[in-house]
């Protein structure tokens, strides 16, 4: 259903901390104009840790808005809490999006019988697409192949997000799963590997910043033409590392800035960038040719 460069979307906010609806609309514009394939609202990069239940919804609901159906919204609506999941699945939804992001449950670290249960008891709830979200890294729960090769078998589970960044997860969960599970990197290195070896795409958070590189990357990783695919990409790669200095979205949010994108709004815990860090960003925001 969804392929190509899928941006993880920061979510603007004000120096006070508000949601920036202005700015909203201005990176939503952005992403239609440079070719990005969908947007992805309050997934990790849109500080969905950091905004309320009523504030996540009134999120998605302003981006299926302002979107207006000229390209696919998937909402990150994954909770370690599966009452919790089902009511932001159910949100998005009505505010009508296309497609849900669920992270595995953080934290509480579920056993993989669990991470089974919760899924299909989702999916059981709510009939909108859903797309499985494993970036262990971050949760401390690794979703296994075997595991979304049994949720493949969920006729509304449709795909997975990997995000640990190993190309041998890919290869065991395309075997596994078949036609059954899209695959989409959530790795930005090895997001075009990841495409040129079967993968359907990268939700992606340099493609905040480089929105047309990274779609123009992606559309020649997906028609098998390494060649091109990598010379897109070079440009890229300090970006790929450099956005994740520190915990993602401090980087990214900061880089926006920069480039006057969006005020330097973030929320507590998250703070913004060191300025050991602001130099190095701004290098690689130059080298890709964005500042």
């Amino acid at each position: 259903m969804f392929q190509g460069s899928m941006v993880a979307l920061v979510t603007p906010m004000h120096e006070n901390g508000e949601v920036d609806g202005a700015s909203l609309k201005k990176l939503v514009d952005f992403h239609v104009e440079n070719g990005t394939s969908a947007i992805v609202s309050m997934g990790t990069t849109g500080e969905s840790a950091t905004l309320n239940t009523k504030e996540h919804c009134a999120v998605i609901r302003q981006t299926v808005e302002l979107v207006d159906k000229r390209i696919p919204v998937i909402a990150g609506t994954g909770a370690n809490s599966t009452t919790e999941a089902i009511e932001l699945t159910q949100c998005a939804m009505e505010s009508g999006a296309d497609a849900c992001l669920l992270v595995t449950p953080y934290y509480n670290k579920p056993t993989q019988h669990g991470l089974i249960k919760h899924h299909q008891v989702i999916a059981d709830s709510v009939a909108i697409p859903q797309i499985l979200y494993n970036v262990p890294g971050r949760t401390a729960c690794d979703m296994m192949p075997e595991t979304i090769a049994e949720l493949a078998n969920v006729s509304n589970i449709i795909g997975v997000k990997e995000a640990t960044g190993d190309l041998t997860r890919l290869s065991r969960i395309l075997e596994l799963c078949g036609e059954k599970m899209d695959v989409y990197s959530g790795d930005d290195a090895t997001g075009t590997d990841f495409m040129l070896q079967g993968g359907k795409g990268v939700i992606s958070v340099t493609t905040n910043v480089a929105p047309r590189a990274m779609a123009d990357m992606c559309a020649a990783a997906l028609t098998g033409d390494a060649e091109k695919a990598h010379e897109i990409n070079r440009p890229l790669e300090l970006l790929h590392d450099r956005l994740f200095l520190e915990a993602n979205p401090i980087p990214v949010k900061w880089a926006l800035a920069e480039m006057g994108m969006i005020e330097q709004g973030i929320r507590l815990p998250l703070t913004v960038l060191s300025e050991q860090y602001q130099q190095p960003v701004r290098e690689a925001l130059q080298q890709a040719g964005v500042l």
